[in-house]
């Protein structure tokens, strides 16, 4: 567990293996699953300096593509992490919500395979803990901290290094401008931690797809086929009940257009990081007409609070 590779997998795969500490179920209707364990303390899930890590020189800014430059082949027996320079503020605590940067090499020829969270690719925040392959490379270091880490070789593929750097800590609620309420939808309130709560208006269920902006974000605009990591929090309009939410475990990660029902990607799609949104989803937009039963959400119109915690775009 404490040697999980990142890079054992490929770079092409990179960006998934991360986001696994924060991966949810592939639709909405499913039960959320639990954010990675704080049991083990985050600071000392940092794996230790090495030969290997000590021996790359980097060039380059925080935030910025860099170069790693060392004597390849370089021997790579074990994960190991080396803090090339220290960020400042408050450490990282184990859930908290990341963003970062990496470039990656060869450890047998030295040439650069891939890079990416930078401005030009962005990735979505990576939710840490000590579990995490994040975790396992920071600890509980503060924004602003870039590692050299090496990974050995598999059967999967060669040794590579990376260099990544520890962005900043983002908000796991929508933290948007308050917009003026809709009249006839759904009217929400926030807990302390940004969690809603729904009450349903009088009056017949809205027939056709509905939505309203609650905040306002002023970070991308979400597009069709963008990857997008939300909050959400989802009501059955027939019996007043929550049927599922992302809230008490981990934001869900999504592609706009697929792995979801139709009404949940577009209640996203064209919105901005950081809003918050209320949308109606009748069973056109949702589950489908039928019979409404236990089993399913067939039939039934459905309501979700959906804050936008993060987009990428689904090239990388």
């Amino acid at each position: 567990m404490r040697t999980r590779s990142l890079a054992a997998l490929s770079v092409a795969a990179l960006s998934a293996v991360l986001l696994a500490g924060c991966s949810t179920p592939a639709d909405p209707d499913a039960e959320p699953t639990p954010s990675a364990s704080a049991a083990l303390d985050l600071c000392d899930a940092q794996v230790a300096s090495g030969a290997a890590t000590e021996s790359v020189t980097v060039e380059g800014e925080i935030g910025q593509k860099s170069s790693a430059t060392f004597t390849a082949p370089l021997e790579v027996t074990e994960l190991q992490s080396t803090v090339v320079s220290e960020g400042s503020g408050d450490p990282v605590a184990s859930g908290d919500l990341v963003t970062y940067a990496l470039s990656a090499f060869s450890a047998d020829t030295g040439e650069e395979l891939a890079s990416m969270g930078y401005a030009d690719s962005p990735l979505l925040p990576q939710q840490i803990s000590a579990e995490s392959p994040l975790g396992q490379m920071f600890g509980c270091a503060t924004p602003g901290t870039r590692v050299v880490a090496a990974f050995p070789a598999t059967e999967q593929g060669a040794g590579e290094v990376y260099i990544i750097d520890l962005i900043d800590v983002v908000p796991t609620a929508a933290t948007g401008e308050e917009q003026e309420p809709v009249d006839g939808m759904p009217t929400v309130e926030l807990a302390d931690d940004g969690q809603p709560s729904v009450t349903l208006p009088d009056g017949d269920m809205p027939t056709e797809f509905q939505k309203a902006t609650l905040k306002k974000g002023d970070g991308a605009v979400v597009e069709p086929g963008d990857q997008v990591l939300v909050q959400y929090h989802g009501v059955s309009w027939n019996t007043g009940e929550v049927f599922d939410e992302s809230w008490g475990g981990a934001p869900f990660p999504f592609t706009v257009g697929s792995g979801v029902v139709q009404g949940f990607s577009d209640a996203v799609t064209g919105e901005t990081v950081g809003s918050q949104i209320i949308a109606v989803l009748p069973p056109s937009a949702a589950y489908g007409e039928g019979e409404i039963n236990d089993a399913d959400l067939k039939g039934q119109t459905l309501v979700f609070v959906v804050d936008i915690i993060g987009a990428a775009p689904a090239a990388q």
